[in-house]
């Protein structure tokens, strides 16, 4: 296993240098590592299976990758599946076998962003994985179960890495801090407090993050004597390119966007604006965002509040003409608006009912004194015969007019709520229903 975590080269970043060597030495995911869990209990007894390793960036998914081989004392092949093709997997497989034939040794095949092979990559593992000339153990930041085939996630064991928290990244800090054969101990750097919350904030849950940011702040240090003095002006500087975790497009974006939507629909103008402005920090278009809250406006307001999609259209008009960042207050405006509204999902149940029924119903024929007639064959034919205006009648009603084809009558899509705007118009609607059971309680009474 020496071999395997040979750390002491100084011209490798630190991050590298830094790298776990053993289950004690590795630092977070306790939920997975924890002495009394069933993977370190794997891992520390040698036991191989196919694995994939989802978590965000500098959790530790290729740490983790090599200590299992390493404990193994399998033979470890590394592959990018940014630059791997079918013919990179099929010799490392080709390796495997060799290995498995001339010593008895077991492979872990190792592949970092599994998730950007392809359908035809992915399914070459599969034979190999079943008669075991390889344990592939891939690393993802993307959700396996979009991005992997169900084939190969059958026959592999998925462990969640989390982002690492404050405590954890203190803990990698200070072993760098500290460890004078593979850290920066001989340089006896010395961090004031503040300089060390910047670099645990600038850091995200990222370790790999936090130790090249602490290995540049290093060579900006001020020396006195031995010392390297790494102050807050320091840090703050190597830290204000530090983005927040956003991938625009992938795990995170939707998991952010969804925070957005529900603190909207939980009527929640503070938690809202704090999604927006996350997502916003982490570099997503804002033109994005306009949409999806626009769709809000429709989905979650509806009728409760109308006024909300205009709102929404011309927060999105704004962007355009203003851009970034004036055009961007709009948008805040419309989402904590939209926080705030009264809520109906009427409209969004409604449509789907409607849409459900007018595809199961078929072509049903459009009753005739509904049908358009513009040509004088199609009144003969009675097209448009008794058709009554509304405008014509009493409050714009007609009593007992049908507008449903004759086996649908009486069909109701639309509840609205007891909400806003909506509240009015369920009155409405209630009134007018009354009207028409009268007007078919009368017309029973005269038969």
């Amino acid at each position: 296993m020496s071999e395997l975590f040979e750390t002491t080269n100084k011209f490798r970043p630190l991050a590298d240098r830094m790298r776990p060597r053993t289950l004690e030495e590795f630092v977070g995911q306790k939920h997975l590592l924890a002495e009394d869990m069933p993977l370190h209990q794997a891992i520390e007894a040698g036991h191989l299976h196919s694995m994939v390793f989802w978590g965000p960036p500098g959790s530790g998914k290729t740490t983790l990758a090599r200590m299992v081989s390493g404990y193994a004392s399998a033979q470890f092949i590394s592959l990018s599946a940014v630059l791997a093709g079918v013919k990179e997997i099929r010799e490392a497989i080709a390796a495997a076998r060799l290995a498995q034939d001339q010593k008895g040794q077991a492979t872990v095949l190792f592949v970092d962003e599994i998730h950007r092979l392809n359908k035809a990559q992915q399914d070459v593992f599969l034979p190999h994985m079943e008669d075991g000339t390889i344990h592939l153990l891939g690393a993802t930041t993307e959700n396996p179960s979009f991005e992997i085939n169900n084939a190969l996630l059958s026959r592999a064991r998925v462990y969640v890495l989390k982002v690492l928290d404050s405590e954890d990244l203190e803990a990698v800090l200070e072993a760098a801090l500290t460890d004078e054969e593979r850290g920066v101990g001989e340089s006896h750097v010395e961090l004031d407090k503040e300089a060390r919350d910047v670099l645990i904030r600038a850091a995200d849950g990222d370790a790999r993050v936090l130790l090249n940011l602490l290995e540049i702040a290093l060579d900006l240090a001020v020396r006195e004597g031995e010392k390297a003095l790494i102050n807050v002006e320091v840090m703050q500087q190597v830290a204000s390119q530090g983005a927040r975790r956003f991938d625009k497009g992938g795990e995170y974006f939707y998991d952010q966007i969804s925070a957005l939507h529900k603190a909207v629909r939980g009527s929640d103008p503070d938690a809202s604006l704090y999604w927006l402005c996350r997502i916003l920090d982490g570099g997503c278009d804002p033109r994005y965002i306009a949409r999806r809250v626009t769709r809000m406006a429709s989905e979650d307001i509806g009728n409760a509040a109308p006024q909300a999609l205009n709102l929404c259209l011309s927060a999105w008009q704004a962007y355009e003409r203003l851009g970034s960042p004036e055009g961007e207050l709009a948008i805040a405006s419309a989402v904590i608006y939209l926080a705030c509204a009264p809520k109906s999902n009427a409209a969004y149940k409604a449509y789907k009912l409607a849409m459900a029924q007018a595809k199961e119903s078929g072509t049903l024929e459009v009753p005739m004194h509904l049908r358009n007639a513009p040509t004088k064959l199609m009144k003969d034919l009675g097209y448009g015969k008794e058709y009554q205006y509304a405008h014509d009648s009493e409050g714009a009603y007609v009593e007992g007019e049908v507008y449903f084809p004759e086996s649908l009558v009486g069909t109701q899509f639309y509840f609205p709520v007891d909400r806003g705007q909506e509240k009015a118009i369920a009155e409405w609607l209630q009134r007018i229903r009354e009207i028409a059971d009268k007007a078919v309680a009368n017309e029973l009474v005269r038969e």
